[in-house]
C-alpha cells in the first residue's frame, strides 16, 4: 500500500482542501498521513500558502526540506499544490527540480490523476480529517469579490464561488456521522454565501439547516466581512442555541483614511455600529478580529484611532499583522510602502501589549463562572478544553483539573473557572 503524506500549511481553508484530496486517495486504498515530521511516506504532497511573506517563506522552507529527503532517497515523489504553487509555479520549477510537479488551487482532479488514482465526483463531499475527530472546518465558498487593496486572495483563488447548500449539508451530515461535534463555518467571507448561486445571501438559512443536524453540538462562524453584515445572520445567531456566541470578524483598521486606502467599503462609524448591534443582540458574544498596521500612508494619528478602537471594543480575541506588500495587489501597484519596518513592528507590539491587558481583564471576569467545555486533549495530569468562546488552534484554552476523574476527548463537561492568565483559564470539574 502506497503511503502519502499530505503536509498542509496556511489557513483552515487549505486544511479542508487537503482533507478532500485525502478522501479521493483513500478511496483507492492509499494510506494517508498528515504529518510534517513523517519521513517514511512514499509520496509527499505539500499544500502551500502564498498569502503573506512569512507564510511564503514557511512554504519554501518546507519544500526545501522535502527536496533534501528526496535527494537522500527517503521519499519517492514530491508534489506541491495550493496558493504558492498557483502564483509562482513557473518561477519555482527551475529552482526546485526535485519537485515532480506543481498544481494550483483548482487542480485537484489533475493531482489525483498524477498520483495514479481516479477522481470520483461522488466523493466530493467526503473528507479524511486531519483535525481531531470531534471538530472540523466546513468551507462554504471559495474566492472573494471584495478586492481589498492589500489582499492577494482574489488574485490566487478567484472570484467568490459558493458551494451548493445541499452539498454542504451532505458534507456536514457525513462529518457528524463520523464523530464531529463542532463545526467551524469558514470562507474568505462567510456573509456573502449564496449570492452567486441564489441571487441573495443565504448564510442565515445555511446556519438554520446546520442546526437541524442531530448530533452536531456547536457551530462556529469565522471570517465574516463587516460591510453589509446581514441582520438575519445576527437574528439566527441570537436564536439558535447550537450557534456559539462567537464571531470572527476582521475589521483590519478603524481610521476612515486607512479604510478608504484599503478599499474596505465601510466606515469607522459603520464598524462601531456593528459591534454595538452584535453585542446588543447577542449578550456575552466573544468577538475575534484581525488588524493590519503599517499600511501605506498610516500616520500616528491613524494608529492612535486604531488603539482607541481596541480600547473601546475590548475584543475577546485579537490578532495584528504588519503590512507586507503583495505583488499584483492595488497597494503594491498604486501605493508606496512608506511606513518603516521598525515602526510597523512597534505598532504591532503596542497593540498586543494593550490586548494582553484587555484579555486578562476579560478573563478575570470569568473567574467564578460555570462553563460548558469540550475536551480537546490531555496533558499530564490535566485536561485541555475550550468553551464556546474559543475556536481551536487560534484562541485560548481551559486547563482543567478533573480531580482524578477520567474525561473523554470530544465530550462536553461543566467546569467552574478558578483562575486565569491573559490567554488561559483554569478550572475544576463540577
Amino acid at each position: 500500500m502506497k503511503k502519502i503524506n499530505i503536509i498542509t500549511l496556511g489557513c483552515s481553508k487549505n486544511t479542508v482542501d487537503s482533507e478532500h484530496l485525502a478522501a479521493q486517495l483513500a478511496a483507492m486504498d492509499y494510506e494517508i498521513v498528515f504529518d510534517s515530521d513523517r519521513t517514511d511516506a512514499d509520496v509527499v504532497v505539500i499544500n502551500t500558502c502564498g498569502f503573506i511573506g512569512d507564510a511564503k517563506q514557511e512554504s519554501i522552507d518546507t519544500i526545501l526540506r522535502a527536496a533534501q529527503l528526496k535527494e537522500a532517497g527517503r521519499i519517492d515523489e514530491l508534489f506541491v499544490v495550493g496558493c504558492l504553487s498557483q502564483r509562482y509555479a513557473d518561477e519555482l520549477r527551475p529552482e526546485l527540480p526535485e519537485v515532480d510537479d506543481f498544481f494550483g488551487v483548482n487542480d485537484w482532479e489533475d493531482i489525483v490523476a498524477r498520483l495514479g488514482a481516479k477522481y470520483r465526483r461522488e466523493l466530493e463531499t467526503r473528507r479524511e480529517l486531519s483535525t481531531p475527530s470531534h471538530y472540523a472546518y466546513l468551507k462554504i465558498s471559495e474566492g472573494c469579490n471584495w478586492m481589498c487593496g492589500y489582499c492577494a486572495i482574489p488574485l490566487i483563488r478567484g472570484r467568490h464561488r459558493s458551494v451548493a447548500m445541499e452539498d454542504l449539508i451532505a458534507e456536514a451530515e457525513e462529518l457528524v456521522r463520523g464523530g464531529v461535534r463542532e463545526l467551524m463555518v469558514i470562507a474568505q467571507d462567510t456573509t456573502y454565501y449564496g449570492m452567486d448561486l441564489y441571487g441573495e445571501r443565504k448564510l442565515a438559512e445555511l446556519l438554520e439547516r446546520l442546526c437541524r443536524i442531530e448530533g452536531l453540538e456547536w457551530i462556529r462562524l469565522h471570517y465574516a466581512y463587516p460591510t453589509e453584515f446581514p441582520d438575519e445572520v445576527i437574528e439566527v445567531m441570537a436564536r439558535e442555541k447550537k450557534i456559539c456566541r462567537y464571531l470572527d470578524i476582521p475589521f483590519q483598521h478603524i481610521s476612515d483614511n486607512q479604510l478608504t486606502a484599503m478599499k474596505r467599503r465601510h466606515s469607522k462609524a459603520d464598524a462601531y455600529a456593528l459591534v454595538e448591534k452584535l453585542r446588543r443582540a447577542i449578550p456575552d458574544i466573544a468577538l475575534r478580529t484581525t488588524l493590519l498596521v503599517g499600511y501605506p500612508g498610516e500616520t500616528e494619528e491613524d494608529f492612535a484611532e486604531l488603539m482607541q478602537f481596541v480600547r473601546d471594543c475590548r475584543f475577546d480575541r485579537l490578532g495584528v499583522f504588519p503590512y507586507s506588500e503583495e505583488e499584483g495587489t492595488y497597494s503594491a501597484t498604486r501605493l508606496s510602502d512608506d511606513v518603516e519596518e521598525d515602526v510597523k513592528q512597534s505598532r504591532v507590539d503596542r497593540i498586543m501589549r494593550l490586548q494582553e491587558r484587555i484579555s486578562l481583564e476579560n478573563n478575570a471576569r470569568r473567574v467564578g463562572q460555570s462553563m460548558r467545555v469540550i475536551i480537546d486533549r490531555r496533558e499530564g495530569d490535566f485536561y485541555i478544553g475550550r468553551s464556546e468562546y474559543d475556536s481551536p488552534e487560534v484562541d485560548q484554552e481551559i486547563v482543567i483539573d478533573s480531580g482524578g476523574k477520567r474525561l473523554y476527548r470530544g465530550r462536553f463537561y461543566n467546569v467552574a473557572i478558578t483562575d486565569c492568565e491573559d490567554y488561559d483559564l483554569y478550572a475544576v470539574l463540577k
